[in-house]
């Protein structure tokens, strides 16, 4: 089998309730990352794009995140109904969906506007 196109890893990390930074996965169900999966399958999409859980992305007050490689897209603030739009726009289309994408200056930085790590 080939390698895969791309790869996409869904962090599904858990954090207690009442933790500063927050959970990308508060419940622990790992529902965003089967349900990407199903949806990717459904389009006939899997045997091209794999679809991994991950352990915490560093990126928690942006959560739930999601990040594509080979582009290095991340995706914050991601749900079971952005899914739709992320596979048509950015796997299969080419094009990054902006309205989710984490700003560059937010990657890895604690003294982001929306971190509260300072």
């Amino acid at each position: 089998m080939p390698g895969f196109d791309k790869h996409i890893f869904v962090c599904t990390n858990q954090r207690p309730a009442d933790n500063p930074r927050g959970s990308c996965d508060r419940e622990g169900t790992g529902d965003l990352h089967r349900v990407f999966k199903m949806k990717l399958a459904m389009k006939g999409l899997n045997n091209l794009v794999r679809v991994n859980k991950a352990g915490c992305l560093d990126q928690c007050e942006h959560g739930p995140t999601v990040v594509v490689y080979p582009e290095g897209v991340w995706y914050g603030g991601v749900t079971e109904a952005d899914l739709d739009e992320i596979i048509e726009s950015h796997i299969a289309g080419g094009k990054p969906v902006e309205r989710l994408r984490i700003a560059e200056g937010c990657l890895n930085n604690p003294s982001c506007q929306h971190c509260s790590r300072r």
